[in-house]
Parts: structure tokens; sequence; C-alpha cells
């Protein structure tokens, strides 16, 4: 029996594609990098500037998800926004220069600040920008991380508070990413809340918890069952490997995308 095709699901119309972030891989530059990901069937590469996407084009990737202001000093506090409002413009229609579907976007930090306040600040960043990712057909994702471990005092640390930001601003250019890892640090239960926020979601990151590192058995979550759920929502965009790997990185990419595959993939990893 032939290899399945290394890109299959990428082109699927009932499976999530995949892509993996550069920065957690910090031995390989990005030329090799990119190399890695192609030879391997990824889609893409997230956290990269457009100037890399010559480069990614060059190996039949895209850049999928584009950064743009500082995570710390973000939209929750009006004294940003001038400096957030304007990268995120930047990289909105940078986005739409080289065919990346997603900006990222964040919160920031409390620093003192109280949630209903810092909420009301973002939503009126947001609603300054998402008309030009509307009209640029780019979506702006706001991320959500962990404030109990990596990222203390970060704002947009739980689920629902993000999605009552979505669904606030009313668009389907601006979604949360969904980090796997986490959300599963700060708040867990991690297929039922993907299940209940599915159209909130635009973008998912995985890792591996404890340690952000592989998403093998050496790890608590059972990834094969968290992406058939996150397929069953019906959702077909971008889901980007963000661990940092302890093996080979080959060999650690190679099992993740088996991981994230559909359920009766066999042969070369399926993308």
């Amino acid at each position: 029996m032939p290899p399945a095709d290394p890109r299959a699901s990428s082109t699927s119309p009932t499976w999530p594609r995949q892509s993996a972030c550069h920065w957690c891989f910090k031995d390989l530059a990005i030329e090799p990098f990119a190399r890695l990901c192609a030879s391997l069937g990824l889609g893409g590469i997230d956290f990269v500037g457009p100037e890399h996407a010559p480069l990614l084009r060059s190996f039949g990737l895209i850049p999928t998800l584009l950064p743009s202001h500082d995570l710390q000093r973000g939209l929750n506090r009006v004294e940003h926004h001038a400096e957030c409002l304007a990268k995120i413009r930047t990289a909105l229609e940078a986005a739409a220069e080289v065919g990346a579907p997603s900006v990222v976007c964040f919160s920031g930090n409390r620093a003192g600040l109280d949630d209903a306040t810092g909420f009301e600040h973002c939503a009126a960043a947001i609603k300054q920008v998402v008309g030009l990712a509307e009209a640029k057909g780019v979506t702006l994702c706001l991320e959500l991380l962990n404030s109990k471990r990596d990222h203390a005092d970060y704002m947009a640390d739980r689920t629902a508070w993000g999605a009552a930001m979505v669904r606030s601003i009313g668009s389907e250019r601006f979604k949360l990413l969904y980090d796997i890892y986490h959300m599963q640090i700060q708040e867990g239960d991690v297929i039922a809340t993907i299940r209940q926020y599915a159209d909130c979601i635009g973008h998912y990151h995985t890792g591996g918890v404890p340690g952000r590192h592989e998403i093998d058995a050496r790890q608590e979550l059972n990834y094969p069952a968290i992406i058939k759920a996150i397929a069953d929502t019906g959702y077909r965009g971008w889901i980007a490997h963000e661990f940092i790997p302890t093996d080979d990185p080959a060999t650690a990419l190679r099992s993740a995308i088996a991981a994230c595959n559909p359920p009766h993939a066999s042969g070369t990893p399926a993308v």
C-alpha cells in the first residue's frame, strides 16, 4: 500500500490543518525549520514576520499567524492603544499581502486594572481595527494565556472572558487563539470548553502539560481526543504546534503530527 499523501488533510474538508511555531525550535534557523516543516507535510509556520513569506513560499508553506504588538503592554490600557493599534494595522496589511490568514493580539497585563474596565478598553481598541481585518479578509486573534504559571497577571486568562469579547465585537474576523497548553493549566476542562465556545475560536496552539514539551504519552493531555473534538465542531482552520522539544526536532514534530491526524490516517503523517 502506498504511503498516505503527506498533505492530505491540508486540503481535507473534514479535518483541521497543522502548522508549527518557529520560536520554540530555537536550535533551527528559519530556513532549515521551514525545510523540516515542509518535509513533514506541515502547511505553514506561526509567529514569523512577513519578510519570511517568500522563503516559506519556496517550500510550499505560508505564514499562518503574524505577530503584532507586545504581550504585556496590550489592549486593556488606553495609554497603549496608539502603539498597539498601529502595529496591528501594519500586521493586518502585511498579512493580506503575503496570504497569512491571521494576526495575533494580546490583552496585556492587569497591573492593578480590574477585568471589567480592561474588557471595555480591549473592546474599544478592537472595534477600531476590526473593520480593517474584515476588509483585508484576515482574522485578528486574541490569545488566551495562563496567568497561573507562565504569564503572571495576564488579563485574557479565561476562555469565558475572551468569548464574551468575541461576542461583543460580533465579527467573523475577530476570534480567540485558544492555546490548549495554557488553558489546561489555567482552567482545564479542555474538550467541554472547546465545544462550548467553538464559535469564538479562530486558531489553536498545542503543547504538552506539564512542561510545554512534546504532546505524547509523557504528558497529561489526550491530544487525539482533543483534535477530534475540535474537528467535530466543524473547525477547519490551523492548529499550530507550540511545544519545546526535548527529542530530536524532526522526531518530536513527526509524533505531534501523527497525534493530531485523522483517526484512520496511516503511513506518512497527513497534515
